[in-house]
């Protein structure tokens, strides 16, 4: 018969069979895998903090062990290391025109550096336990500072004068993080160890709580605070979830992201360039960086790491990103930059560009006809992918040639269940499926049971398949019966179904004995 023009021209699947085709890359996706992945190692011990400096040329501040590590923004080198300290560093801070760096100690000192000479300049006392959090204001106040420890007090410094202006009796516990609001200089938020983030207000009189304009409860330990762009939300990181707080709303939870499964340790701000949308990006301990929408609330990107995460920071520039880990590693991505090219090329011979004109490809030249193809789209272009050419199987051409009993024989043979069971749908489809049964002689009705006694009992495919086998077994009684060469199969599927049904059984009964637990433990 000639094959039927408006048949299938593609493999048939099976409807049991799940969409194993993987979902395309959005936009916001391919621009985080953008970032060229590096590694600095090496370093001592954990990387407490990251912070790039907010003016040009934006270095980055790395406290770990007993230093402060400054390396340059671009290319990542090392500029200058900062050892004034006789115990470990914490929370290495820009002020707002990146001219001096904080840093809180182990012993409780808090010191303010010349970023380019390494001199301590001020050194602030007061604190009686760890200072972990040290934070300018986020405006133009640069002649005061925020601090924080494990002496649960948050204090509020004029550097100039080494004097402190203000002390809280902040939390019941460890103070852990803080974060300062970025549209008034007088406005901090603090998160604790007992669970609460509290944002202070230093207009208000010292030394009482109802310097504390607002208070909320994370429901874990605070690992980190950060005020959003707006001013108007707050994040929180603790457990291992991120929330986020509507402060104009009186402290009102709007959103919880819980898609780490270990301690969440760091936030900081990411901005997709192109559409100047800012991403909350988390680090946890499980080793995965998310990228957060907060407008959306919804995850826009996952980054997976070998080892616990313990900071993170954006570059101003969105030029890269630099996460640091438990075991002293730095993980750095950095955008690859597309060098414009005019009317020639360039290439480096030692430290000086030279200038090359284009080859102009000729006729005779087999790189003529193929010019173009490496080329990548462009942001608006139209794409038309050349169709690919698909393998048609043999039981798929039988198919399209209604040569139904040869393609169930075919597909039969190959012992592949999916394949096997598409067929079997397709000429369930056709109302063939019945009729291709009873026409099957010994040997492929014998090729049939055999088949049905291998997959009747896989989960995916048993509904349909023991169906299947008590059609065929009420179609070809007789001849199974009058051939011993169906006692084998036979007593097989027969063992197999009853094997089968124990064991679904025995579920049941588990499942009564489980269902009255589970809706006591949901009372």
């Amino acid at each position: 018969m000639a094959e039927n023009p408006t048949s299938k021209l593609f493999p048939i699947k099976s409807r049991l069979q799940p969409n194993s085709k993987k979902p395309s890359s959005s936009p916001e996706s391919k621009y985080w895998k953008s970032f060229k992945s590096d590694q600095i190692s090496g370093l001592i011990s954990s990387i407490a903090s990251l912070d790039f400096s907010p003016s040009n040329p934006n270095d980055l501040a790395l406290t770990s062990s007993a230093s402060i590590s400054i390396y340059d923004s671009k290319s990542f080198t090392l500029k200058s290391t900062i050892s004034s300290f006789s115990d470990l560093a914490y929370s290495a801070t820009f002020r707002s025109d990146g001219r001096l760096l904080a840093a809180g100690g182990e012993s409780g000192l808090v010191q303010v550096f010349d970023p380019k000479t390494r001199l301590p300049l001020r050194h602030l006392r007061g604190h009686s336990r760890p200072v972990r959090i040290v934070k300018y204001p986020a405006g133009n106040d640069k002649l005061h500072l925020f601090s924080g420890g494990d002496d649960a007090l948050l204090k509020y410094w004029d550097v100039a004068g080494e004097t402190q202006i203000l002390s809280f009796q902040a939390h019941k516990d460890y103070i852990r993080s803080g974060s300062p609001s970025p549209v008034t200089d007088e406005l901090f938020a603090t998160g604790s160890y007992d669970h609460n983030v509290k944002v202070w207000d230093v207009r208000v009189s010292n030394s009482k709580s109802d310097s504390c304009v607002m208070e909320f409860n994370h429901g874990k330990p605070v690992e980190d605070v950060l005020f959003l762009p707006s001013g108007g939300l707050i994040a929180t990181a603790g457990g291992n979830s991120v929330k986020i707080w509507d402060v104009i709303g009186g402290g009102r939870l709007l959103h919880t992201m819980d898609s780490h499964n270990k301690t969440v340790t760091s936030l900081c701000i990411g901005k997709v360039e192109k559409s100047g949308e800012k991403r909350i990006l988390s680090v946890s301990l499980d080793g995965y960086m998310k990228v957060f929408d907060y407008a959306g609330f919804r995850i826009t990107h996952s980054m997976r790491f070998p080892a616990p995460l313990m900071s993170v920071g954006f570059s101003p520039l969105c030029s890269s990103y630099v996460i640091g880990t438990s075991n002293g590693n730095l993980f750095i991505g950095k955008r690859k930059e597309r060098a414009e090219v005019d009317d020639g090329l360039e290439k480096l011979e030692g430290d000086s560009v030279v200038r090359m004109e284009k080859r102009v490809l000729k006729l005779s030249n087999y790189r003529y006809f193929h010019r173009g193809q490496t080329e990548k789209p462009s942001e608006g272009d139209s794409v038309i992918k050349k169709r690919r050419m698909v393998k048609i199987a043999e039981h798929d051409k039988l198919l399209r040639k209604f040569r139904h009993k040869e393609a169930l024989v075919s597909v039969l043979n190959q012992k592949d269940p999916r394949s096997t069971v598409a067929v079997m749908e397709e000429l369930i489809a056709r109302k063939k499926l019945l009729k291709c049964v009873s026409n099957l002689d010994v040997d492929e009705l014998l090729l049939l049971l055999n088949f049905l006694c291998r997959f009747s009992t896989m989960p995916r495919y048993a509904s349909f398949l023991m169906g299947l086998a008590r059609k065929v077994l009420q179609l070809r009684t007789k001849d199974i019966r009058d051939s011993d060469a169906f006692k084998n199969p036979i007593r097989n599927l027969r063992q197999m179904i009853d094997e089968e049904i124990k064991i679904q059984h025995s579920l049941q009964e588990i499942q009564g004995i489980i269902s009255p637990l589970l809706r006591i433990a949901g009372r």
